[in-house]
Formats: structure tokens, sequence, C-alpha cells
């Protein structure tokens, strides 16, 4: 496995999302967190009340995943996972508890 170039964190709602996948689905999500890890500008940044957030879409069997990160120079912070249906509304309830 490769050595990540940043520090990588998990907050709760990403790591209950990756809990339940089974190892398949964590294997692909592995490699998509691989990828951001080596070019955090990979994701789209959000505007506005997510300022500062980048979201990164892949595909896993046919589902659009969403991951949302942050990133600084030492660290890269997975925030959520899901698919698209009440993602951003989950989302923005999480960052603004």
């Amino acid at each position: 496995m490769l050595q990540p170039i940043h520090n990588i964190q998990q907050k709760p709602p990403f790591a209950r999302a990756y809990k339940k996948l089974p190892p398949a689905k964590k294997q692909i999500v592995n490699e998509v967190i691989l990828s951001i890890d080596k070019n955090p500008e990979l994701g789209t940044e959000k505007k506005q009340d997510l300022k500062g957030v980048y979201v990164y879409k892949f595909k896993i069997d046919n589902n659009l995943m969403l991951l949302a990160y942050t990133f600084d120079p030492k660290t890269l912070t997975l925030i959520l996972l899901g698919v698209h249906e009440n993602y951003y509304r989950d989302l923005k309830k999480y960052l603004n508890k």
C-alpha cells in the first residue's frame, strides 16, 4: 500500500458510512482517497456556505458516490461519503453544528 502524503483524518459521518461498506467497495473508496491525497484539488470546491469544502464524485456499481473533504498542507480531512440524495443537506447540517 502506498504511503499517504497527508495525515488523513476521518470525521464521524464519513467513518459511519465507510464502516457500512462491503470490502470490495471499501477498496474502491481507498483508491479514491489515495488519488485525492496525491492531488487534493481533484474535487470541486463548493461555494457560499460550503466554501473550502471539496466534493469528489465517483461511481461504485453505477451509483454516483460523493466524498466531501477539506485539506491543508499537512492534513486531508474526510467529512462525508454518500449518494447524491440529501447529500448536501446532510453535509450542511453536519458542518453547521
